[in-house]
């Protein structure tokens, strides 16, 4: 849940920040919990989780197993986020893909 030093705890013990459950990544569902903190308590939306996903290395460009299987960018956008989609979308240009 949103535990933010939890979830440190978990990566700094080797956890795979694009590690997958029921189809969404790590970065999916910071942003789900993001929307659903906000819209449950009324308290302004935050990024949090998402910036420091995107900080260990997550990559919003990654389409995960199930959900569809859209980005984290597209989660962000078709949902609302506008605070992850600016961090992402910001992300994304100064990380240019390579795999091309």
């Amino acid at each position: 849940m949103e535990d933010l030093p939890a979830l440190r705890d978990l990566l700094d013990a080797g956890a795979d920040v694009h590690e997958e459950r029921d189809g969404l990544t790590l970065l999916h569902r910071a942003i789900d919990m993001e929307l659903d903190a906000h819209a449950l308590t009324g308290e302004p939306l935050h990024v949090d989780m998402t910036a420091y996903l995107l900080a260990r290395g997550a990559d919003p460009r990654r389409r995960g197993e199930g959900g569809n299987g859209v980005s984290a960018r597209h989660m962000a956008v078709s949902s609302g986020h506008w605070l992850a989609t600016c961090l992402i979308d910001e992300w994304i240009r100064t990380h240019p893909d390579t795999t091309d």
